[in-house]
């Protein structure tokens, strides 16, 4: 038997989409709201597949550290970087995709999932990001090892204008 469990993870960022027709080409934030679903067969002594102090941990740690409170920006988005470097001070992430729902959600799921669970008996098989609460975008396993050309190793961070 799978069991699956959820843990909920909140937090703020701004961003624009890169060649976005409409509204979302311009800078603007969302408070973001991930969930990170997980499974395992084995329960422990306490009958948990993993504590969710575990989760909490280590998704709130990563997200703390990579995107909270910070402008993401597509790479390829040249006058977005410039112009969000012209506040100071500022955390500026550069990714090596568009920062849409849908890409996030599938680059946690694939990238930044699975060495955050190392070790543990547990498997990330599903991440939503809830944009707005009436907008959200999923990324899940569906049996095929299908992962994003890009990893944590690539992303960039720029703070203070370096």
């Amino acid at each position: 038997m799978t069991l699956t469990i959820m843990r909920r993870i909140t937090f703020c960022a701004g961003h624009r989409l890169h060649r976005h027709e409409g509204k979302c080409q311009y800078f603007h934030g969302h408070n973001y709201v991930a969930e990170f679903y997980v499974s395992g067969e084995e329960t422990d002594a306490v009958g948990r597949v993993i504590d969710f102090a575990v989760l909490k941990n280590r998704f709130k740690g990563w997200i703390d550290e990579h995107w909270d409170h910070g402008f993401l920006l597509s790479q390829e988005d040249e006058n977005g970087i410039a112009a969000a470097r012209l506040v100071q001070p500022s955390r500026v992430y550069l990714l090596p995709f568009n920062p849409t729902a849908e890409n996030m959600a599938r680059y946690l799921l694939e990238r930044v999932c699975p060495p955050l669970l190392a070790g543990t008996g547990v498997r990330a098989t599903k991440v939503v990001i809830w944009e707005t609460p009436d907008a959200c975008a999923e990324a899940s396993v569906d049996g095929s090892s299908r992962m994003v050309a890009c990893g944590p190793e690539s992303c960039t961070i720029s703070n203070n204008g370096s």
